[in-house]
């Protein structure tokens, strides 16, 4: 973990209110698939906003968020060339077992971009299928990294664009035609990541999910992130997480 001082080379929208932000760091950062970054937007907002780390290309970093509130209202309008301060890698991100050799990416929402990082991390080393939901046609991005997937089926909720249904109807329908992978990664919103973790435990398949919480400091020091855990304990979900089995968390 470093805070960098980055320098923004590219922030441009590339679906209906959602940003593509491309850092260029001093120097290349060793990022795990999965990890975020805790980004200072300046002026009065203090606390920084957490955003999920989608691509690491040399020293340039890209995060894509959606225009929700005003920090990020504020990012959207930074410019190249604007010096910004990004606390990363944070978390703990997505891992993939020597044997699990068939992988699949089952992504919702906002919860599709840190999915992109792990399918360019494993891309080639191991048999991945993605399968990326979103609002409607007009939410639709990111189709160039999926496409590289050995297997890619994106879909919407009022089919505008692919078929009229949600990402983890679409992994249903293909594990009843016998596509079953050896592990399931995930990240979306909670009813999407319940419904999912329901199929995987009727068919036994391990699944991991990538928590999206509302966070303070991304170092685990503020518990404003805490989730419950299934045995009754608690975890902070930017410290411990994002990324829990999905057996070990209450969704």
């Amino acid at each position: 973990m470093r805070d960098y001082e980055a320098v923004i080379v590219e922030n441009k929208q590339i679906a209906d209110n959602i940003f593509s932000v491309t850092f260029r760091l001093s120097e290349t950062a060793s990022v795990r698939c999965g990890q975020f970054g805790n980004i200072a937007v300046g002026g009065t907002h203090l606390l920084r906003r957490p955003i999920a780390i989608c691509k690491v290309d040399g020293n340039q970093v890209t995060f894509c968020y959606q225009v929700k509130g005003e920090g990020t209202q504020k990012l959207k309008t930074m410019e190249a060339g604007t010096r910004v301060n990004v606390l990363m890698p944070l978390g703990n991100g997505f891992f993939v077992d020597e044997k699990e050799t068939k992988v699949a990416l089952v992504g919702g929402g906002v919860g599709i971009f840190p999915l992109i990082s792990v399918l360019r991390e494993y891309l080639g080393r191991k048999e991945i299928s993605a399968y990326i939901g979103f609002r409607n046609k007009g939410a639709v991005c990111g189709l160039e990294e999926f496409e590289k997937a050995d297997k890619f089926v994106a879909v919407t909720d009022d089919g505008s664009y692919g078929e009229k249904m949600n990402s983890v109807q679409a992994f249903a329908e293909d594990l009843k035609k016998g596509n079953r992978p050896d592990v399931v990664l995930s990240c979306g919103p909670t009813l999407m990541l319940r419904a999912l973790k329901k199929v995987v435990e009727e068919e036994n398949i391990p699944c991991y999910v990538s928590l999206e919480e509302r966070m303070g400091c991304g170092i685990g020091a503020c518990l404003v992130c805490v989730c419950n855990l299934t045995n009754g304990e608690h975890a902070r979900v930017c410290k411990d997480g994002p990324v829990f089995n999905a057996n070990e968390v209450v969704l």
